[in-house]
C-alpha cells in the first residue's frame, strides 16, 4: 500500500444499513493493513479549527518563562507544558524537537470518580493569560472524543463484537489533546527529529495538522510513505493498546514526523494529536476471536492503567 485510504465517517451514521457496512469495511480493512486512515465527516467545524491554530500559536508565542510557569513536575507531563526536546522516542537518546501542551479529560462531578481515576484525570491546567485558550481547547477535545468514539463502533463491528463494546472503557478515559509546535530549526540537527520513529501507546489517535508533507508512515513492507490529509480530513491511527487486544488482527504502525528540507528550517510546524486511551483498569487481554491457530496470542495479558506506565517511563517521562 502505497496511499492513506480516504473514508467519509457520515457513512457511518447515515440511517442506511449498506452505507454503515461500507464504512465498517473500509475502516478495518485499513486498519488491519496500513493501520491509518484519513477520516472526513467529523464532528469538528472549520471555524472551530481555525480558532483553535490561533490561540495554540498565541499560547506558544509566549515568553518562555511564562510558558515554564505551567510546566509541573511530577505528573509525567499528562497536564499543562512540556518544554522543547523533553520528551524521546522508545530507543532514543535524543529528544524530539517539539514543545507541547496536555488538555485532558474533562470531568463534570470529579469528587464520585473512583479513586483510581482520580489519580490518573488529573485536573486540566488553565493559562490565565489566554482564556479563550482554555475554551476552545475543551470544545476541540470533546469533539473529537465525540468522533473517536464512533470509529471505535466501527471498529468493534468489524471485529464481531458489541458495537458499544468500548464506550464503558473510554467513558472518563485518561484520553489526551496534544497541541504540538515544531519550532523553526536553526543549526543541523545531530541525530534528532522532529519526532522520530514510534508507535502511538493508546487505542486510536486522531491527528489535526497533517495537510502538508512531514509525517510519515512505515507500511508492511517497510517503506516511508507520505501521510498528507486533505483539509477537510483527520489522519487516524490504530494505537498499541488496540493492536494488544486484537492481537495485532489491527495494526500500530510506526510512523514519524522528518525534519522539513533546509529551506524550510525556518518555519514552524503545528499539528495535533488527540490520544483516545481507555480508563486504567480496562483489560488488554488479547479477545478470544483474535486468537486462533493460524494467529496464536502474541502478547502478555496487562490492564491499560500498567501499559501506560510502562511507556511513559520509557519515553523517559517518568521514573521507574
Amino acid at each position: 500500500m502505497q496511499k492513506i485510504p480516504s473514508v467519509d465517517l457520515q457513512l457511518f451514521l447515515s440511517n442506511k444499513a449498506e452505507q454503515k457496512e461500507q464504512f465498517v469495511n473500509q475502516i478495518g480493512t485499513a486498519f488491519s493493513t496500513i493501520g491509518f486512515v484519513a477520516l472526513k465527516g467529523h464532528f469538528l467545524s472549520d471555524a472551530l479549527v481555525t480558532e483553535l491554530y490561533q490561540e495554540i500559536q498565541n499560547f506558544f508565542n509566549l515568553p518562555q518563562e511564562i510558558k515554564s510557569k505551567y510546566e509541573v513536575e511530577g505528573i509525567g507531563g499528562q497536564r499543562g507544558y512540556t518544554s522543547f526536546g523533553k520528551e524521546s522516542a522508545k530507543g532514543k537518546k535524543e529528544g524530539d524537537l517539539k514543545e507541547f501542551w496536555h488538555f485532558g479529560q474533562y470531568v463534570d462531578n470529579y469528587e464520585e470518580l473512583s479513586e483510581i481515576l482520580k489519580k490518573v484525570l488529573i485536573p486540566n491546567i488553565l493559562v490565565e493569560e489566554l482564556p479563550n485558550f482554555n475554551r476552545v481547547g475543551k470544545e476541540v477535545y470533546q469533539q473529537l472524543e465525540k468522533t473517536a468514539k464512533y470509529v471505535l463502533r466501527a471498529l468493534a463491528l468489524y471485529l464481531e463484537i458489541d458495537e458499544i463494546y468500548f464506550d464503558e472503557f473510554i467513558h472518563n478515559g485518561n484520553s489526551i489533546l496534544r497541541p504540538i509546535h515544531y519550532p523553526p530549526i536553526h543549526t543541523e540537527p545531530k541525530g534528532a527529529v522532529r519526532a522520530a520513529a514510534h508507535g502511538d501507546i493508546n487505542l486510536i489517535t486522531l491527528l489535526m495538522g497533517a495537510q502538508g508533507k512531514g509525517l510519515q508512515v512505515q507500511n508492511l513492507e517497510g517503506n516511508w510513505i507520505d501521510a498528507i490529509a486533505q483539509d477537510d480530513e483527520l489522519m487516524i491511527n490504530v494505537g498499541d493498546m488496540l493492536s494488544r487486544l486484537t492481537n495485532n488482527q489491527l495494526k500500530s504502525t510506526i510512523h514519524q514526523v522528518v525534519n522539513p528540507p533546509k529551506e524550510l528550517w525556518g518555519t514552524s510546524r503545528y499539528s495535533i494529536p488527540f490520544f483516545m486511551h481507555p480508563v486504567p483498569t480496562m483489560n488488554l487481554t488479547c479477545l478470544d476471536n483474535c486468537v486462533s491457530d493460524e494467529n496464536p496470542k502474541q502478547f502478555e495479558d496487562i490492564t491499560a492503567g500498567d501499559y501506560l506506565t510502562e511507556r511513559l517511563i520509557e519515553l523517559g517521562l517518568i521514573k521507574a
